[in-house]
């Protein structure tokens, strides 16, 4: 996997920001998510931050997404919780579930939705452009759904993964993840940056979503 900026030095300009436009919405669409559901929840931080919009002004970390456009691996601003405002006691497993489950979604409307213009004739689904678009859209939210489900680090997967473990393992996991977790997502990244096919790994598990969401 080489990252993203070979596509410029390549003179592959026009697909990089084809990549970089739906990578951004991608994340916008992933923490406004979290924000909502948060608010639904009775937390209304990420509201009075700011958060609860689509606009990706909101949402984009510079250096984040720098790295993405480097490195192949990213992140956006995290949305900001007050645990203490939530009205429900697995609220903060629904909050975390918001983002990588809005991705999937994400892909699945905007796949099937061109599956159905597809087969109606419309003759925009297919041109080269929207062809293109349409595939790098996918292909990274079901990216960005697989990839926050790792349970490491401060991805979306270390807030679910306790929910799902005995009471005694999930106090173990909370402990060492809260110790080494960080940490493990920056060996997966600098492991990437070796050469360690870590993207190519999410990429073959984000491939074999596609027919699970594929309905048309």
């Amino acid at each position: 996997m080489t990252s993203p900026i070979t596509l410029i030095t390549s003179g592959q300009t026009p697909l990089f920001v084809l990549l970089l436009t739906a990578l951004v919405l991608s994340l916008t669409f992933h923490e406004f998510a979290h924000a909502f559901v948060a608010k639904r929840f009775g937390d209304d931080t990420a509201q009075r931050a700011g958060r609860l919009t689509l606009n990706p002004l909101a949402h984009i970390d510079p250096f984040g997404l720098l790295m993405v456009v480097l490195v192949g691996i990213g992140y956006a601003k995290p949305v900001p919780t007050d645990p203490r405002n939530f009205r429900a006691r697995r609220a903060d497993l629904w909050v975390a579930a918001a983002g990588p489950g809005m991705n999937l979604l994400l892909a699945a409307v905007v796949w099937n939705g061109f599956l159905v213009l597809r087969a109606a004739d419309v003759g925009f689904a297919y041109t080269e452009g929207a062809v293109t678009f349409v595939q790098l859209l996918v292909l990274i939210n079901l990216l960005l759904t697989v990839f926050n489900l790792v349970p490491i680090g401060p991805l979306d997967g270390h807030y679910i993964l306790p929910h799902l473990l005995p009471r005694r393992l999930a106090l173990a996991y909370r402990h060492y993840n809260a110790r080494y977790g960080a940490w493990l997502l920056l060996a997966l990244i600098l492991a990437q940056v070796l050469g360690v096919p870590v993207f190519s790994t999410l990429m073959r598990l984000a491939l074999a979503l596609l027919p699970w969401v594929t309905f048309v």
